[in-house]
């Protein structure tokens, strides 16, 4: 028998990041295995379905290029007049929050998935009492959930530190079919790989936002290494300061890429190094270990559970750009190792298949599903 699921998620198309790519995920494998869904978005230009299930759009203001969905009658009467069995509610804020609350006044199991970490952001830009504040609010809306899913131990730890009880461990999954080894040897990779470094040069890769949490600046550490190209996939509002701190440093921009092209300019990288020390998760890192590609990235929040240090790729301490450049240089001055680590990285992604963490989400829905009905019976 089908699931009936409300998806409710403050960030969708056409807005691409983390977010939205998971719950485009939970969409099609919902659609894939029979079950029923609905779709609840901040607006902001949302497609009107989306595998085959109505998508409403409710008022959103912008931030940060962003929209951000406020608070509206318009959700308690969507989830009331769909009845869901269990309310998904992914990277939830205002509009979440309102979600969430909505679905316990009408006896609906809510799952809370915690993606964005609003409180390291404000923490990072010296914001002490926003810092305070931004924590008591993500406490309050994650406690609020029958079930918060958090994608990392380091978040785990988080949450629990403010106070959130009921927490599961669930992941992201990884196109283990798009991001692949064999790419490297598509005409069209070898063809990029020319333009990328005509002579041979190693190339380090980044893809994600262009974003001042992604702290991309701090590759100019890799300023004066001899053979090496920096080749940077994605867009965003740190773009200029990135171009100016990283000036003199070989580097090709490639813009916001998908589907087969970022799956060809994964292929064309060397090696792949990440600089923001607050990820929830990394799911640029698992595609890169998917590639077969070795992995840099600080031993901080989400690449802790993502990366082996020595085996997979390496973790540096996150505030050292010097310990971040000795990582890279000893890849790039070692191709066999690199071939070792990226191998090790395809191997440790093997069994993150979005179907098999979709599997374990359903998993997560009746548990939350079966909770509610018990304390529904001890009250009655």
């Amino acid at each position: 028998m089908g699931m009936r699921v409300a998806v409710l998620s403050e960030s969708f198309l056409p807005t691409l990041n983390g977010v939205t790519t998971s719950v485009c995920k939970v969409l099609d494998y919902l659609r894939d295995r029979g079950h029923d869904a609905v779709v609840i978005v901040p607006g902001a230009g949302a497609p009107p379905t989306y595998a085959g299930f109505p998508v409403h759009e409710v008022p959103a203001i912008a931030y940060r290029q962003f929209p951000v969905g406020l608070p509206s009658p318009i959700v308690q009467k969507l989830l009331a007049d769909f009845k869901p069995d269990v309310l998904h509610a992914a990277s939830p804020f205002l509009l979440g929050s309102q979600a969430i609350a909505a679905a316990r006044r009408l006896g609906v199991p809510s799952v809370a998935i915690f993606q964005t970490d609003i409180a390291r952001y404000a923490k990072r830009n010296h914001l002490a009492l926003a810092t305070r504040a931004a924590w008591w609010v993500v406490g309050r809306i994650h406690d609020a959930a029958d079930l918060t899913l958090v994608p990392s131990t380091a978040s785990m730890a988080d949450l629990e530190a403010a106070g959130v009880e009921r927490l599961a461990l669930w992941g992201r999954g990884v196109d283990l079919t798009t991001y692949h080894p064999r790419n490297k040897s598509n005409p069209l990779v070898q063809r990029l790989r020319q333009r990328l470094a005509p002579r041979g040069e190693v190339i380090v890769g980044y893809v994600g936002r262009f974003a001042p949490e992604k702290q991309i600046e701090r590759m100019a550490a890799l300023r004066g290494l001899e053979g090496i190209h920096l080749a940077l996939v994605g867009e965003g509002p740190a773009m200029a300061a990135v171009r100016k701190e990283l000036k003199g440093i070989p580097a090709h921009y490639l813009g916001t890429l998908t589907g087969a092209d970022l799956a060809a300019a994964y292929a064309s990288f060397d090696l792949f190094l990440h600089t923001g020390t607050e990820e929830t998760f990394g799911q640029t890192l698992q595609e890169a270990h998917a590639s077969g590609l070795p992995v840099v990235a600080p031993r901080a929040g989400g690449p802790i559970d993502i990366v082996e240090h020595g085996v997979d790729g390496f973790l540096y301490e996150p505030e050292d750009d010097a310990d971040m450049r000795a990582h890279v240089e000893q890849l790039v001055a070692d191709e066999a190792l690199r071939s070792r680590m990226g191998e090790a990285g395809r191997r440790a992604v093997l069994g993150r298949s979005w179907e098999s963490v979709c599997d374990d989400l359903m998993r997560h829905y009746e548990h939350a599903i079966a909770a509610t009905a018990a304390t529904r019976e001890l009250a009655g």
